[in-house]
Order: structure tokens, then C-alpha cells, then sequence
């Protein structure tokens, strides 16, 4: 779809430049290039494989400009483009390192469309690559700390290390929710007029010659992806027998580098149609004489096929070989489900997102990355107002777009970690919070995520007690600039249904940060982002007519106190 033909777009401001006047991050970068005929396909649109190729190329300038050395493409997160780019428009692409770890940084690329007669902006995608610094004679390179200066580079920040931790899981999560039962839909369906997938099998080769190849003299990690999203548009294209839309990438993730003289064979087949969208499966290989190939890439795109109203055209299904074929239509409907899990739960608005999301193993990892980051993003907020402080315990208040936050702060003479231990255990928390009655630990579902069923108090005195199904994320920092996390939203279980005892509440995003400022004194503070459920439990702190607040979290101080050598068990 392009900008012209979105009724209801709105321009798109440029979100990712310091809002501090004066200011610009050293890190960023700015690529503009005009769409010419020979970057475009046969409708006049931005070929994407070119459009990949200026992305790469301008986080690569970011990262090494952080650097200070030569970097390499180590992997590139999913990326869902929401709209097309004609000819004669202009590609404005920014990029920033938004935190470097070891050795390795993430850069964050923001890509828009710009008209150049009326003066319009259209968010085109956005997408976070990893770059890793080359090793110099010196050795392996040791990167220099990013320092966030505004409220936007902080949540960038904040957010990079829960997206890293992501990325690491990430190929062992997939190959556990493609092996389990509930990711396995059963025997292929047979369908009428079904395409046989061999049909649309493609193979190519490519010479990397001088032009194909970057300043470090190996294979210009864009120009991979332009040759892979080549043979899958010429796959998708053979099941449709038209011109096919790209509509989203799955992860890249470069296994080696591959050089000048190199064959590169790109393959590419459809694994499965669905009613108005195809998996292709491509991948490259790369060798030089008669040596084994080697795996250099693989990536799985998902295709449209637009009618002349721009509207998704019914596709034809597929018909797969046996045993390879029908392993790949088979896990093609599990990646399906596990990228609508990713769009509903990650992509979306927080205020669009039903606060219960049902809980299962395949979207696990995305409602604990949804439950940490928005914490995070609270964490990060600098727009906090404090409504009154008694006994060393403070309350801020933040109204936004008609939801209430609110945030507790107070220092205790107990070590970091071992408040993160004691707090992380919901079970106690009845100790020190008269808003907990019971709390009883349903699953952990793994050492750093639990789910949890807590029991409140009536608001009113003639009201059942409320229930809450809880996710409880726990996070340690990832370096000295992080605290510790304590993530509370609420899901829904089947095993765990809404009864006739109980009112079922919900809790949108709640939690703790917890931050070493020396040996034994930590701050804590704690977050909730209130739902009409809770209001009535807070309104008359935020007025300054109750201490409930007050008493609960001196409460919570003492607790701490008395169980600061106390040594912590496991969760179940």
C-alpha cells in the first residue's frame, strides 16, 4: 500500500533525533536518497532488497562511527514494512546506536517516506540490527558505554538489553515451540487446485565480485539480503503467477562472513500459503572451488498479493512433498501463530492491547519481553509529579492520555540483590501489604518468569475480594547502569477461570525497580499503571487524605530489614 492510498494516515513525526535543543546524538546518522526507476520493480515501487541494502548500510556508518573500528552485520530483528515507496519519493533513513554490550551494539533504524511536493512524512518500517566490532591488532575490541541523554534515548536504552536478551533465546525458543505438541497442527490438508511447493522452488548463484563487497573486503552483509529477497519474491511470485507484496522479514542472523571469489547459492521455496499470505523459506550458502558449502544465511518472508483496489488477494494453497515439505508446511503455521503472538503483543499500542492476554508456551517469551519493557518505559519517564512525601517515602503521579501511573519511592539499608530476592517471591508479600491476602504460585515457568494467583481485599465492605492472575518477570541488570526488575502484568489461563467468588482484576503493567547506590543502600521503587479496578485503592493517597501507601511501604522497609541475612529459597 502506498502513503496516496491510506485514507486515514497521518504524517509521521521523526522520533528518533534528541528532543534537548541543540543537542544530536553522536552516534546517529542520516541517509536520504530519491527513488530512481533503476531502484524500483515493475509497479514502481522501492525494490526492497535496495531498500535493505541502504538500511545496512547506514547502521553500519552508526555503529562504526560508535566504534571506531570496522563493524560487520551480526543480525537484523524482524522487520514488518507498512507501506511501499513509488518512484520519485524520497527514503529518509536515521540510525543510532542505542546501547553497545562487549563487543557487540545495537542500532536502531528508523525509515520514512517523504513527498517531496506536499512536505509528507509516512513511517515506512523500523528495525534494530546487531553490529559486532571487527578485532583490531590489538586484539578483541572492548566498547565504549552509550550515555542516553534524553527520555527517549534512556528507553531505547532500557529496552536494548530485554530485545538482546531476546535475540539469544531466540533460536532455541523457536526450535522448543516448533518440536512441542502444541505448535504441531497435525497432517497437511489437502486442497483443491493446490500448488504443488516444488513448483515454486528456486535456486540461484551469484559471483561476489569488488562491487558486492564492503570496506572490509567480505560480502556486504545488505547485498545478501537483497539476493534473498530476490529468489523469495521469484517463488512467491510462482505461486500467484503475479507480482507479490513483501510484507515482513523474520530475524536475520549472519552465521559467517563469505568474500570476493565466493559462490553464493540462494534457495527459496514456498513452505505454506494461508487465505491472504505465503511463508517463503530462502537461504544462502556460499563456497569457492570444491569446498563444502557453507550456511551463510536464513530468513523466512511473508507475501501479499495486492488486487487493483490495494486490497490482499485470496491465494492458492500448497501442496508440499512429503517429509522435507511437509515439516516446512507444518512449521510455517507455527511460525504463523508465533508472529501474530509477536504483532499482538509486542507490536502494538499498550492501550490496544487487551491487559489478560492468554498465557501459553508459545507466547511466553513475548508477554515476559512486553511485561519487562513496560516497566522499563515507565522507568524511563522523566515527566513524574510529586504529590507528597511522609517518612522518607514519596508519591509521584503521572496522568497521560487518560490513564493514571502512579510511583513509590523510598531507600532501605539492605543490599540490591538481596531486596531483589526477597521481593521477587510474591508469596511474601502478604507479609508487609495489606492489599495482599493470599498469593499462590500457580507455574515457574522458568528461573525468571512465575505465574502467580493473588487474592485483595473488596474496595467496598460488602464487595467479594478481587483476584489477579499474574506473570511476574524478574530481571538482573545486564550491566551497572541497570537495576533489578520485578515485572507485574496480568494474563489468563484456562486452568485458572474467573469464578463466582471472586471479581477478576487486572493489572495493565505494575512493578519494582530495584538500584544499588552503594553497598547497603538501595532505592526501590515501585510502579503501577492504574485501570479503573484500582483507583479506588489509591485515590485517597493521591489526595493526601489516606497513608495506606505510607504505612504499606514502611512496612515493606521493616520487612526488608529483618530479612536482609535471611538467605532466599526458590519460588516453588
Amino acid at each position: 500500500m502506498t502513503p496516496e492510498d491510506k485514507s486515514d494516515m497521518v504524517q509521521y513525526p521523526v522520533p528518533i533525533q534528541g528532543s534537548e535543543e541543540g543537542y544530536r546524538n553522536p552516534t546517529e546518522l542520516k541517509m536520504s536518497q530519491i527513488v530512481l526507476p533503476c531502484h524500483a520493480n515493475h509497479r514502481g515501487e522501492l525494490s526492497v532488497g535496495q531498500l535493505l541494502k541502504w538500511m545496512d548500510s547506514t547502521a553500519c556508518l552508526s555503529a562504526e562511527r560508535h566504534a571506531g573500528c570496522s563493524c560487520i552485520t551480526a543480525s537484523v530483528d524482524d522487520i514488518h514494512f507498512e507501506l511501499t515507496i513509488g518512484v520519485g519519493k524520497v527514503v529518509n533513513i536515521i540510525a543510532k546506536v542505542n546501547r553497545a554490550f562487549s563487543s557487540s551494539m545495537e542500532v536502531g533504524i528508523l525509515v520514512n517516506c517523504e513527498d517531496l511536493y506536499t512536505d509528507r512524512q509516512w513511517k515506512v518500517c523500523q528495525a534494530f540490527a546487531t553490529f559486532v566490532a571487527r578485532r583490531t591488532e590489538a586484539g578483541k575490541v572492548q566498547l565504549k558505554q552509550v550515555i542516553p541523554r534524553t527520555q527517549l534515548e534512556q528507553m531505547e536504552y532500557s529496552l536494548a538489553a530485554e530485545r538482546r536478551r531476546m535475540r539469544l533465546l531466540h533460536a532455541e525458543i523457536i526450535t522448543d515451540l516448533l518440536s512441542s505438541s502444541t505448535a504441531q497442527p497435525g497432517e497437511c490438508q489437502e486442497y483443491q487446485d493446490a500448488v504443488p511447493a516444488e513448483q515454486t522452488r528456486v535456486e540461484s548463484v551469484e559471483l561476489v565480485l569488488p562491487p558486492h563487497t564492503n570496506h572490509q573486503v567480505s560480502t556486504f552483509g545488505g547485498q545478501i539480503m537483497a539476493w534473498m529477497e530476490n529468489v523469495a519474491t521469484i517463488s512467491a511470485s510462482r505461486l500467484c503467477n503475479a507480482h507479490p507484496t513483501l510484507r515482513s522479514i523474520d530475524m536475520f542472523h549472519f552465521r559467517g562472513p563469505s568474500h570476493i571469489g565466493d559462490r553464493l547459492v540462494l534457495k527459496s521455496i514456498v513452505n505454506n500459503s494461508f487465505k491472504h499470505s505465503m511463508e517463503v523459506g530462502v537461504c544462502a550458502e556460499a563456497y569457492q572451488g570444491r569446498e563444502p558449502l557453507r550456511h551463510i544465511n536464513s530468513a523466512f518472508m511473508t507475501f501479499e498479493v495486492l488486487d487493483s483496489n490495494w486490497k490482499p488477494r485470496t491465494l492458492l494453497r500448497i501442496r508440499p512433498e512429503p517429509v522435507d515439505g511437509k515439516r516446512r508446511y507444518q512449521e510455517a503455521i507455527a511460525r504463523k501463530k508465533i508472529r501474530l503472538d509477536r504483532k499482538y503483543i509486542i507490536s502494538c499500542k499498550q492501550t490496544e492491547v487487551p491487559v489478560s492476554v492468554p498465557w501459553d508456551p508459545s507466547n511466553q517469551m513475548y508477554l515476559s519481553y512486553n511485561n519487562v519493557s513496560a516497566l522499563k518505559l515507565m522507568d524511563a519517564r522523566t515527566n513524574w509529579v510529586l504529590t507528597s512525601e511522609k517518612n522518607n517515602v514519596r508519591l509521584y503521579t503521572l496522568e497521560e492520555n487518560h490513564m493514571l501511573r502512579f510511583k513509590v519511592e523510598m531507600h532501605v539499608g539492605v543490599a540490591a540483590e538481596q531486596t531483589f530476592q526477597l521481593l521477587s517471591d510474591l508469596r511474601r508479600r502478604k507479609e508487609w501489604d495489606q492489599h495482599y491476602k493470599e498469593c499462590e504460585a500457580i507455574m515457574q515457568v522458568n528461573e525468571e518468569d512465575t505465574l502467580y494467583r493473588v487474592t485483595t481485599p473488596s474496595v467496598s465492605k460488602v464487595g467479594k475480594d478481587n483476584d489477579f492472575i499474574l506473570l511476574a518477570s524478574r530481571r538482573k541488570p545486564c550491566d551497572s547502569r541497570d537495576p533489578y526488575l520485578i515485572a507485574l502484568r496480568s494474563v489468563s489461563l484456562p486452568t485458572h477461570p474467573p469464578t463466582d467468588a471472586y471479581t477478576r482484576g487486572e493489572v495493565l503493567c505494575a512493578g519494582f525497580t530495584i538500584r544499588e547506590e552503594s553497598g547497603s543502600l538501595t532505592k526501590i521503587t515501585y510502579y503501577n499503571q492504574a485501570t479503573p479496578g484500582v483507583l479506588p485503592y489509591i485515590a485517597t493517597d493521591i489526595v493526601g487524605l489516606s497513608s495506606s501507601f505510607y504505612s504499606s511501604f514502611s512496612a515493606c522497609s521493616h520487612f526488608l530489614e529483618a530479612n536482609k541475612d535471611v538467605l532466599t529459597a526458590t519460588f516453588l
